[in-house]
């Protein structure tokens, strides 16, 4: 009898979740149409208005995110260690992370074969360069993005924001803390550290209470910009083989994944939605971090124990949109520079994308930094990345949408895969946080 009891409570409660979930998706959804009709209006004192709110949510994304990615990261490898439970985690982590993005790379080559985008006249290619960053010039080195990671101080990378630098960092004191000895003073550091992320979790569930409103002044943002000419895609079939690339990996590769393994692509969306709609606004996988864990452990019933480990490697390796960006790309590129394009050398810029892919730091623009790198590093003319440099914002807001829904769908995939497989008590010590 009490057992009966208990099961109905506990289908009264998720009956309640969905329909809240439900509820807050219409919302969304209807901030997302309403700040579009309002930014066609295009009126100055509301795009003032929408430009300042949308700000402070992305202030409020950048602040929160850098310190949950290192608490996630110290506090769940604290709690694993070198644990069996580890590795599984990661293993099936990077798995779905390599098989998607090679799968997002090998779409965005076929593309590119198919549609075969031709070359732009050279007066065209010769004056992009000036758009293009000139900081940015053939200063960075593959080998300086690298050295750019390993850091030099403790709070460098938390004040510039490496999001990699952060990783690195939040994995050895979260290991180092596995590994040490069983002390009070240990005790001590692990009971603020759990303090704090408590601290950092109830912020964000108060930003994703007002999120709503900056879903409505990001949306409004975008139509202003568009209804007033400002992103236009000149480059149509460069553009196709992008865009083309990223939606059939958004909309038909990964969700054949998530089939493949026994789950609801659709069902994953809706619950994951709130922050691939922050992504698509911010063009950050690093800011959209907070709410993404928010997302995967309310509304997908994800374990802390997986989400926490998973969701902060996943933003820093996990790169869909960006694997076919470089390729494509750096093959456009290369393509109206003249050189030799066998299928030979395109397979392996399919690899070279994918390997850049996994070390890029998931912040806007990264990359179209990484890509410039790369070619001005194999002697190619920068110049036609002045021409797609105001095409990009689109194509940025598109590949981070895709990038978050990827991790969502490695996260869900990978919890999916070790339900009832995981150390009770590790899971218990994570989600009492």
């Amino acid at each position: 009898m009490a057992n009966t009891v208990k099961e109905t409570a506990q289908q009264a409660m998720r009956g309640h979740d969905g329909k809240k979930q439900r509820n807050q998706f219409i919302l969304w959804m209807g901030a997302l149409i309403l700040g579009g009709i309002l930014g066609w209006f295009n009126i100055p004192a509301l795009n003032q208005l929408f430009d300042f709110v949308a700000t402070v949510f992305t202030r409020l994304f950048q602040f929160i995110a850098v310190p949950t990615i290192a608490l996630a990261v110290i506090t769940t490898l604290s709690a694993l260690g070198a644990k069996r439970d580890t590795k599984r985690i990661f293993i099936h982590a990077v798995t779905y992370t390599l098989l998607t993005t090679i799968c997002a790379a090998a779409v965005g080559l076929a593309l590119y074969l198919w549609i075969a985008p031709g070359n732009l006249p050279a007066d065209v290619v010769g004056a992009g360069a000036a758009a293009v960053p000139a900081d940015k010039l053939g200063k960075l080195t593959y080998y300086d993005h690298i050295l750019s990671v390993i850091p030099n101080n403790a709070l460098q990378p938390f004040l510039s924001g490496n999001v990699l630098s952060v990783m690195l960092i939040a994995a050895s004191v979260g290991l180092a803390l596995a590994f040490m000895p069983k002390t009070e003073n240990r005790a001590t550091l692990l009971k603020g550290l759990y303090g704090l992320q408590e601290l950092l979790f109830t912020l964000i569930r108060a930003i994703l209470w007002a999120l709503p409103l900056g879903i409505l002044a990001f949306a409004a943002q975008l139509s202003a910009q568009i209804e007033a000419g400002v992103i236009v895609g000149a480059l149509g079939k460069y553009t196709a083989v992008i865009i083309g690339g990223n939606l059939i990996q958004f909309f038909i590769i990964l969700p054949i994944f998530m089939i493949a393994r026994g789950l609801n692509p659709l069902d994953v969306f809706r619950k994951m939605s709130p922050a691939i709609a922050v992504a698509l606004f911010t063009k950050s996988s690093a800011g959209t971090l907070p709410v993404t864990l928010a997302s995967a452990e309310k509304n997908l019933k994800a374990n802390p124990v997986v989400s926490r480990f998973v969701l902060p490697i996943c933003t820093t390796i996990n790169m869909n949109g960006c694997a076919a960006f470089i390729l494509v790309t750096s093959l456009f590129v290369m393509q109206n520079a003249g050189f030799e394009l066998s299928m030979g050398t395109m397979i392996a810029w399919l690899f070279i994308a994918v390997l850049a892919a996994v070390g890029n730091a998931g912040v806007p623009m990264g990359c179209y930094f990484l890509t410039l790198s790369l070619m001005s590093s194999v002697g190619a003319p920068i110049g036609l990345m002045g021409v797609i440099l105001p095409i990009y914002t689109i194509i940025d807001m598109i590949e981070t949408a895709e990038n978050v829904w990827s991790d969502s769908a490695v996260c869900a995939m990978t919890d999916h895969d070790l339900k009832g497989k995981l150390d009770p008590d590790e899971v218990h010590t994570v989600e009492s946080i």
